[in-house]
């Protein structure tokens, strides 16, 4: 494993990309944890999930490691192009067929067709929602993998995960037939739906929604922010931006001295904070032009995105920039904060972690291709996935520093 370490913390930097060499994890020392990597045979793509004692990770088949060493438990011996781990199960798709595995071991409960290639799946409280190409939609029990209602003329404009129907806490939300419609998750039956429009109307970008626990689903269309309530549907409030939004809010709680409120990134990188209670526009701050899909983050009072090549931190309270970290390339898939330290990758092949409140960079790691998806922080771990079809578990203090007590 190479990794840079910084000596001397600055608030700025660029990487220096060397690739690593490709070597299996390595045996870990009783009692102790040391930083792995596993290579696999072919491309890994998108982010790691981590669950319990295992990491699953997507190929051209689904790989179980142990979080611990590294070593491989199991893997699949189908492509996962859409993938779900919940409720001790791998819920997973490879296009025409759908199939659920047991996590642990990944032995096969139950295996079908489809009846149409998926693009995109979620599993929340037991029920699989699947989005297949030309429009379709379908609901089936996660534990069985029985139909539990079905529906046609969902939006096909943007068929991939992003624009794909949510599920949370019971309720599905589906983009269909030009409007946004909340569904009862196990009957199909519809709650509430609201008018946001079709593609053109959305200024050709979907539609894209958080549900927040107050209550609210936050919806942008195009250059529009909705306030819908979650119960009945009815628009709390209205807020209209110049650009158009390609991400979906984040939603932080609280009141607005502390940093609550809803916060959003148009593609040009202009990010707004909103009142969450009555959608007033309390502050806004230009960045740079931002294509990414992922939201920005709110954590610990401040706002952290990537635009461009740089990632940019940010006081929920005020707007006022705490820091701005350059890297060498296109910052990849969204940062996560943990214990004090921000995590991102970056197109330039790096991993980069930084102090969360002064952007200094701790360290680096230089792999041997773009790092895909996001990292994933977990228990004082960080792990990410990279084009050099490796996955990497790294201290997060000190990336391959010294050995850690577990």
């Amino acid at each position: 494993l190479c990794v840079r370490k910084q000596g001397a913390p600055t608030g700025s930097g660029q990487g220096e990309a060397a690739p690593a060499a490709p070597v299996e994890a390595p045996s870990a020392e009783p009692g102790r944890w040391r930083p792995w990597r596993f290579r696999m045979s072919n491309d890994v793509w998108g982010t790691p999930v981590v669950s319990g004692e295992l990491l699953y990770v997507t190929s051209f088949e689904v790989h179980a490691l142990d979080v611990a060493s590294g070593r491989r438990k199991f893997k699949t011996r189908d492509v996962a192009w859409a993938m779900a781990v919940a409720d001790g199960r791998i819920h997973a798709s490879d296009g025409p067929t759908l199939y659920a595995l047991d996590a642990d071991d990944g032995s096969e409960r139950w295996r079908l067709n489809s009846e149409g290639w998926v693009y995109a799946l979620t599993a929340d409280r037991g029920t699989v929602v699947t989005s297949t190409r030309g429009g379709g939609v379908q609901a089936r029990d996660a534990a069985t993998g029985e139909l539990l209602w079905e529906l046609t003329g969902a939006q096909t404009d943007f068929e991939n995960p992003d624009a794909a129907p949510v599920q949370q806490d019971g309720t599905v939300y589906v983009w269909a037939e030009a409007r946004l419609k909340a569904l009862d998750a196990r009957t199909g039956a519809e709650r509430w739906s609201y008018p946001v429009g079709d593609a053109a109307s959305c200024g050709g970008v979907p539609v894209r929604l958080l549900p927040a626990p107050d209550g609210v689903v936050y919806v942008v269309a195009g250059t529009r922010v909705l306030a819908l309530d979650a119960a009945r549907g009815d628009v709390r409030w209205h807020f209209e931006a110049p650009a158009a939004f390609l991400s979906p809010p984040a939603f932080a709680p609280g009141p607005a001295v502390t940093g609550g409120g809803l916060y959003l990134a148009d593609y040009l990188g202009t990010v707004y904070a909103l009142d969450a209670a009555d959608g007033r526009d309390r502050w806004r701050i230009a960045t740079e032009a931002r294509q990414s899909s992922e939201p920005v983050l709110v954590a610990h009072g401040a706002v952290h995105l990537g635009s461009g090549k740089a990632l940019y931190t940010l006081d929920a309270v005020t707007g006022t920039p705490r820091w701005r970290f350059q890297a060498g390339a296109e910052v990849v898939g969204s940062p996560v904060v943990a214990e004090g330290r921000v995590h991102f990758g970056s197109a330039d092949h790096c991993l980069y972690t930084l102090d969360a409140m002064g952007g200094q960079l701790r360290w680096k790691l230089a792999t041997g291709g773009e790092i895909t998806g996001s990292p994933v922080a977990v228990g004082g771990v960080v792990y990410a996935c990279s084009k050099d079809r490796c996955v990497y578990a790294l201290d997060a203090a000190k990336g391959t520093g010294l050995a850690r007590r577990p």
